[in-house]
């Protein structure tokens, strides 16, 4: 199959192997969550399989069942609480390496094991790369308790940094609400464009009800960008 006429699926494959060719034995990573990740987290399976020494940290029950069935030794950051590299997918990004994360559902612990780790290594296809974030809707993850009076107050803060767009709940595929690992609710801010990710994270997180926002800022190091061209690598500036 030539470069060219690569599926999405395939090239997301290719970064993914490219990826684990960062790993090192004896590291200790943290394990990320969505479609990508899932790529990475299979094709590491197969180099523990054939002895590489590593061990993973989780940043979802439903890639800790992945890691675990593909015989994946696993620890937890009480555990292990500094870690060489994550790998993880992106919903967004931006060329200072700035992203959105949280369409799976699982950013809150993302961002722990991010923020544990000396490096990211973020794993996209091309589609996902932006000018303004802001494309994909904002996940917020909010506290259950007060949920809608926390809700109005992420539409004021959205209002405060001249953005518009609805704040709504989002709802689980039986009508209900989506409920994290953690236990929390998320609420996605649909505002088009972000032109200034920094001060709209400073006014999320000074709201009381949000427990974290899907604004990655200054975690990634690195990403790898999936085309059906080839592979492309951006590193932030040392």
């Amino acid at each position: 199959m030539s470069q060219t006429s690569l599926s999405q699926d395939e090239a997301k494959r290719r970064a993914a192997a490219r990826a684990v060719e960062f790993v090192r034995p004896g590291m200790k990573l943290g394990l990320g969550t969505g479609s990508t990740a899932a790529m990475f987290v299979d094709l590491l399976g197969r180099q523990v399989r054939d002895g590489l020494d590593i061990v993973g940290v989780p940043t979802s029950e439903r890639t800790r069942a992945q890691a675990a069935e593909l015989g994946i030794p696993l620890s937890s950051l009480d555990e292990t609480p500094e870690l060489d590299l994550t790998v993880d997918g992106a919903d967004e990004f931006d060329s200072r390496l700035r992203l959105i994360k949280g369409g799976g559902g699982a950013l809150l612990r993302e961002k722990i094991v991010a923020a544990a780790s000396a490096r990211m290594i973020v794993i996209a296809d091309s589609s996902k790369e932006v000018a303004i974030l802001g494309r994909f809707p904002l996940p917020v993850e909010v506290d259950r308790f007060g949920l809608e009076s926390t809700r109005r107050h992420v539409e004021r803060a959205v209002a405060d940094g001249g953005m518009t767009g609805a704040v709504t709940l989002r709802k689980a595929p039986g009508g209900h609400a989506f409920v994290t690992d953690g236990g929390h609710c998320i609420l996605d801010c649909a505002l088009g464009a972000i032109v200034d990710p920094e001060g709209l994270a400073a006014r999320l997180v000074a709201i009381p009800g949000v427990v974290e926002h899907g604004l990655f800022l200054g975690l990634a190091t690195t990403v790898i960008i999936a085309a059906a061209s080839g592979l492309r690598i951006i590193s932030a500036p040392t």
